[in-house]
């Protein structure tokens, strides 16, 4: 089977993005992040989604997933009371949200002591480097900006509503485990 068809069996909710040009390019900046970084799929659920909690119990796919379906969750609501005013892009909203922590494929290392910062995480954090694989792979300004202001590094800045969504379903699905398990 096709890397991107493995790619699509684990993380399911790639297979939402209508759009057959976006979802390409979001496995391919996906899938350039895990070859990057040394991973392989079976990883992807090993790794820590953070390094703020020690021995993290939640694996990095887990946490994109359900950053993913809150994000959708999120949205159907709002675009039942607000869609008046704006009008989300599913497409541009999934695959934001499917490549929000991409970067921490390149941020993260494994080693004999566990995982640790990379050398590119050391230097750049994954908000950065996972909007720079979007533009690389040719993905739209707006999935690129969802990327970009997810994390604290976003805020101040302006953040569209899809942006919003994600930076808030992120933070949703982090800080309750984070004071849990502290």
């Amino acid at each position: 089977m096709p890397l991107t068809e493995k790619l699509i069996e684990v993380f399911p909710e790639i297979a939402h993005i209508t759009d057959n040009n976006i979802r390409a390019k979001t496995c391919a900046a996906f899938q350039e992040a895990m070859s990057r970084g040394g991973w392989t799929l079976d990883d992807l659920d090993r790794i820590p989604f953070t390094l703020l909690i020690p021995n993290c119990p939640v694996g990095l796919l887990t946490h994109m997933r359900s950053v993913v379906q809150t994000s959708i969750r999120i949205a159907d609501t709002l675009d039942g009371f607000y869609n008046r005013y704006y009008q989300l892009d599913r497409d541009i909203l999934l695959s934001g949200a499917i490549l929000h922590d991409v970067g921490k494929l390149m941020e993260y290392a494994e080693t004999e002591k566990g995982f640790v910062k990379s050398q590119t995480g050391r230097i750049m954090r994954h908000p950065f480097s996972g909007a720079a694989l979007a533009l690389k792979h040719g993905l739209p300004d707006e999935v690129q900006h969802i990327i970009a202001v997810h994390a604290h590094e976003g805020d101040g800045a302006y953040r569209s509503p899809a942006a919003v969504i994600v930076h808030h379903a992120d933070f949703i699905t982090f800080e309750p485990l984070r004071d849990l398990l502290k």
